[in-house]
């Protein structure tokens, strides 16, 4: 690109050129594919759950974008789809449902320029991996990998194919949080030296769910589960780890730069005892202390921590909490040698509390959060507010969304990529690891090979999404 060209200036000029228009170091397509040009994204969807339902409703709320078909063996699931569509007035997507692999004959179809994702976690490696292999665009749900050499085979697929992946982290996008990147980026918060952040959650209700309400419905799981009850709770019975760590983790990788500047090196993860999903189920009306799943032994303690070290010298500390009584909360915590913010929940007037004592020319005393997160809002919730007032999650779903389709039509990087997203998911089976042996540390790989020491920071920056 020439040097005089701002990127402002070069996405102004090539995004009405439609897919495929250039090819450049910053670009997403590196790679010969026959993309159509009429500026519409055509989409599959791998897993119509409930998560893979949010995305498409924020997809049909879209002009860009056509769906062309769904595969997932649930018929119910499927159905719940088609309801999505009929609702916006759109013709039925095509179906794949014949058993756990007809995803591949979805990726077989041609007209198809991207999938996303969202299926349980075991799925995410062969889907993904297969995906790019056949020349699909990525959109990637979160979770942690199962091993760690599912990282490495993400890694290797994209640099094969050089067909791009996202990592679909949409607390990243969360109004509070993008207004204390700003911040950061500003530097009012000095040199930053600790980052925490995690999953802190009562998912009681939705790991045992037998259909019968939306949310606290039962005490099945498995075969007699509902949703994520079919699958989720068995990762709690047989393995003991973070094992959701993008929410608390991605968040404070992005302002911490990590694989543009900086690296994660290594982790020391514990855990505690195993009680919560037990008493749930013996305390719950439709089960008991002689429900058999009151025998079940969960693997999984409920609190796990894991303590991180990055190679600028920061340190990052995550928190899975899910199986106990708790309100909602990340737990986020930035602090730099100037300033600190943390967070006590999520919603209105809950915004935690933040503290400068230079600019507040006071000591010991937090300020009125909510005052500095509306003047340092980030431009783009400041340039998409309203276009995200009725999306998921607060309007983080509408960002990440966003973020995906416009950077496939404007041939710009995705701002999360395939080495946030091996980097992310190796937390899970590397402080398994840990734990297994007793709060060991354990190196984290550099995905980048290296290559974290030149790349910059493109996340939330004018002219990205």
């Amino acid at each position: 690109m020439n040097p005089n060209v701002t990127r402002r200036n070069f996405l102004s000029t090539t995004a009405a050129a439609g897919f495929g228009a250039l090819i450049l170091p910053n670009s997403l397509f590196s790679y010969n594919v026959n993309f159509q040009t009429d500026k519409k994204v055509r989409l599959g969807f791998i897993a119509m759950g409930y998560r893979g339902q949010a995305h498409l409703e924020e997809m049909l709320k879209r002009d860009d974008v056509e769906i062309v078909a769904f595969a997932d063996p649930d018929p119910r699931m499927l159905a719940m789809g088609q309801k999505l569509m009929a609702k916006f007035n759109r013709q039925p997507a095509q179906e794949y449902a014949n058993g756990d692999y007809d995803f591949r004959n979805l990726l077989k179809d041609p007209t198809i320029d991207a999938v996303i994702i969202a299926s349980p976690w075991e799925w995410h490696k062969i889907q993904g991996v297969e995906a790019m292999y056949a020349k699909k665009i990525v959109g990637m749900e979160v979770c942690g990998a199962m091993t760690l050499d599912d990282c490495w085979d993400y890694v290797k697929a994209y640099e094969e194919t050089k067909v791009p992946i996202m990592m679909m982290e949409n607390v990243c996008y969360r109004r509070d949080v993008m207004a204390v990147l700003n911040m950061v980026r500003k530097g009012m918060f000095g040199e930053l030296i600790h980052g925490q952040g995690g999953y802190e959650h009562d998912l009681r209700g939705v790991l045992f769910n037998d259909g019968q309400t939306a949310y606290n419905s039962g005490v099945e799981f498995g075969a007699k589960g509902f949703s994520e009850a079919k699958w989720r709770t068995n990762h709690y019975v047989n393995r003991n780890g973070e094992l959701y760590p993008t929410h608390g983790l991605g968040p404070v990788a992005v302002m911490f730069d990590i694989n543009r500047g900086n690296r994660l090196l290594r982790l020391s993860s514990f855990s505690s005892k195993s009680r919560g999903l037990t008493k749930y189920i013996e305390e719950h009306p439709k089960g008991g202390k002689d429900h058999p799943n009151a025998k079940v032994k969960f693997q999984q303690g409920d609190i796990v921590t894991t303590q991180i070290q990055c190679a600028n010298g920061e340190t990052i500390l995550l928190t899975h909490d899910t199986s106990l009584q708790r309100p909602y909360n990340l737990g986020f915590r930035v602090q730099g040698t100037d300033g600190i913010w943390q967070d006590f929940g999520w919603g209105d007037n809950n915004q935690g509390f933040i503290y400068f004592e230079k600019l507040m020319k006071h000591s010991h005393r937090w300020d009125n959060t909510e005052k500095w997160l509306q003047e340092y809002d980030h431009p783009l919730w400041q340039r998409y507010a309203k276009d995200a007032e009725n999306s998921g999650h607060g309007g983080m779903d509408f960002f990440v969304d966003n973020s995906f389709i416009e950077c496939i039509k404007r041939n710009i990087e995705f701002p999360l990529d395939v080495y946030d997203l091996a980097t992310w998911y190796a937390i899970t089976p590397l402080s398994e690891k840990s734990i297994k042996k007793n709060g060991q540390v354990v190196d984290i790989p550099d995905f980048t090979k290296g290559a974290w020491q030149t790349r910059k920071p493109v996340f939330g920056f004018d002219g990205a999404f």
